[in-house]
């Protein structure tokens, strides 16, 4: 019995007789005798070959396939890199892989991954734009410096450039530290200062500080970080380092409160938790307490301190005149009257430090005190009283607060009562005791003016009776005010025997 295999051009075959490998047949047509042979054919345009049992192969025929196939075999420490043609891919440790010559370019390179995870750079190149699995690729940009870490430990320092690393069975880390920001946050930076020296040495600078320093480091003239006493950090080289010595005295220079507080916004930002500030304006003054210690009078200005290891405290207190007002004060006078008085007093700080540290709150002590001296004053008094001279309420106060304010630094400049409030009903009462005074005085006022015409009337008369030509006088001045009257006058007669007719008619 004769067998015929045909292979297409393209394609490869391995000949079988049984199960038995023979030979690798090419394109072409072939006759065998017997009914156990049998081909497998391979599209050469899928380069890689899946064999059955390609190991127990391999071990009987190495020579004769590796004439046709690439032999792909890693380790357990082994992983490859296998080209076909344009194309990439990876073979990872433990595999056995083949695929087919000729057809397509192939070519394959193995590394050890005990000696080394990263890939030579001759192959990151012809790499790129690849993508596979077990392969990191990592792209350093021209201002950072990369930081390498496998399984959770530093490497080493990667510069700027492309990179590439197995990570088949170790977990690789990497850190981008940007070169322009000084101040980096570089990852278990202890780690790296006890066991990396050599690369804090060749791209860092190790700040310090012991008990009682503060340090300022600067870049190019500008704060970046302000390090607290005993602590380390690392800085890109290049920086700046003012250490300042905190023990004897812990207040800030004029010209570093113009840098650190008055200064630009990023700056007072990272000073802020380092500062204890205090800003007396003008006709102020600051009382400075250290450890809850008095430490010293501020005049008007910025004052700073460093925090660390101290305790700060500060008021600032007006020493202008201020104004008090005790208001709504309901009091009931001498003889029972209820009243509501409202009250208002000027005083100044004279002396800020007996104020603070005599009285916990002396504005409360004031108006306190200014309560109990209108309650005192007003009691005293009847309402006639208070209301006939007002000013002897705000004398009495006067006399009351002045000396028991003046104990604790204080000066009062002025009090007066600006109102008295009455009830509604005791108003009323009021109001017309005082109607009743302006009628009685309307009335008296009415009576001494009849009297006075009266009198006036009387004296007239006398003088009319013994002169007729005062009394043909007053005759004229009544026919005045009567012809005032009269639109029109007819005239018969004469003028004598008219005014006669008319004074006749006037006294009838």
């Amino acid at each position: 019995m004769w067998k015929t295999f045909y292979i297409k051009p393209g394609e490869i075959g391995i000949l079988y007789n049984r199960s038995d490998f023979k030979k690798i047949l090419t394109s072409g047509t072939y006759t065998y005798f017997g009914r156990y042979w049998r081909v497998v054919t391979f599209d050469l345009k899928q380069p890689e070959a899946n064999i059955e049992n390609l190991e127990l192969l391999l071990r009987d025929n190495a020579a004769e396939l590796q004439e046709h196939l690439l032999i792909v075999h890693t380790n357990f420490n082994q992983a490859a890199l296998v080209r076909i043609g344009q194309k990439w891919i990876t073979v990872l440790p433990n595999q056995l892989r083949a695929f087919w010559r000729g057809f397509i370019e192939v070519e394959s390179h193995i590394f050890n991954l005990e000696e080394s995870l990263e890939l030579p750079n001759q192959f990151v190149q012809q790499l790129r734009g690849f993508n596979f699995s077990g392969l990191k690729k990592i792209l350093v940009k021209e201002f950072e410096i990369g930081l390498l870490y496998v399984q959770n430990n530093f490497l080493r320092p990667l510069e700027p450039g492309e990179y590439a690393f197995w990570t088949i069975d170790k977990e690789i880390t990497y850190y981008a530290m940007n070169r322009l920001v000084h101040n980096p946050q570089f990852p278990l930076e202890e780690v790296l200062i006890e066991r990396h020296p050599e690369f804090v040495a060749a791209y860092c600078e190790t700040v310090q500080t012991v008990a009682q320093q503060v340090a300022i480091v600067r870049y190019q003239g500008r704060a970046i970080a302000i390090l607290p006493p005993t602590s380390r950090k690392l800085f890109w080289q290049g920086v700046d380092v003012e250490i300042i010595d905190i023990s004897n005295d812990a207040k800030l220079s004029p010209v570093m409160v113009a840098e650190l507080v008055s200064g630009k916004p990023e700056t007072v930002a990272l000073s802020r938790s380092c500062l204890h500030l205090c800003q007396v304006p003008a006709q102020h003054i600051g009382l400075l307490y250290v450890n809850q210690e008095f430490q010293a009078q501020l005049n008007s200005g910025i004052h700073a301190w460093w925090v660390f290891g101290r305790s700060f405290q500060s008021e600032v207190i007006d020493l202008r005149l201020q104004n008090m007002e005790v208001s709504g004060q309901d009091i009931l006078s001498k003889d029972k009257v209820p009243l509501r008085l409202n009250l208002t007093a000027g005083f100044r700080i004279q002396d800020a430090l007996r104020a603070k540290n005599g009285l916990s709150d002396f504005i409360g002590y004031l108006y306190k005190e200014l309560q109990f001296a209108l309650r005192a004053a007003v009691g005293e008094k009847t309402l006639d009283e208070m209301l006939e001279d007002k000013g002897a309420i705000d004398n009495s106060i006067a006399e009351y607060i002045r000396p028991k304010a003046a104990e604790y630094g204080i000066e009062i400049d002025s009090v007066g009562v600006k109102d008295i409030i009455l009830p509604g009903e005791i108003k009323t009462i009021l109001s017309k005791v005082v109607e009743a005074e302006k009628s009685a005085q309307a009335n008296v006022v009415r009576r001494r003016e009849e009297t006075a015409a009266t009198r006036s009337m009387l004296n007239t008369a006398r003088v009319m009776e013994d002169n007729p030509v005062a009394l043909r006088l007053k005759e004229l001045e009544v026919l005045e005010r009567i012809s005032e009257k009269i639109e029109k006058i007819q005239v018969n007669g004469s003028l004598d025997s008219i005014l006669t007719d008319l004074i006749q008619i006037n006294r009838s």
